[in-house]
């Protein structure tokens, strides 16, 4: 189907961003272009490790996310950076947002009998 036969239809809201864990899990990295190290990431999204593990394993899988593990001391230390793929894709998702966000908009200012919202620009 085309954008013009099912206008709501959203395909650019990217599945592997649409989660909620996932998202706040980009979004926090969006904002730090050095990373972040996966107990701070752990604790700015509040998930536990093992959700943050597997959360990092599909970003990462997706390309959007690299994960790099090193010794540090006796510690091992896990940064997650965003990747420039994962920032171009996070960009383009965020737009399609905006764009539900208007439309959500709209709808609530002209009220639940509105016909004239029944396809959006293009």
């Amino acid at each position: 189907m085309t954008e013009r036969e099912a206008p709501f239809a959203y395909s650019g809201l990217d599945r592997v961003f649409h989660e909620r864990a996932r998202l706040g899990i980009v979004t926090s990295l969006a904002g730090h272009a050095d990373g972040l190290g996966f107990s701070e990431l752990k604790a700015l999204c509040g998930l536990t490790d093992g959700n943050l593990a597997r959360h990092l394993q599909v970003l990462e899988e997706a390309g959007f996310v690299d994960i790099e593990k090193t010794g540090e001391g006796s510690r091992p230390l896990t940064r997650c950076k965003l990747t420039s793929k994962g920032r171009v894709r996070f960009a383009e998702y965020l737009t399609v947002l905006e764009e539900v966000l208007r439309q959500g908009a709209r709808v609530r200012e002209a009220g639940p009998s509105s016909r004239s919202l029944r396809t959006r620009p293009v």
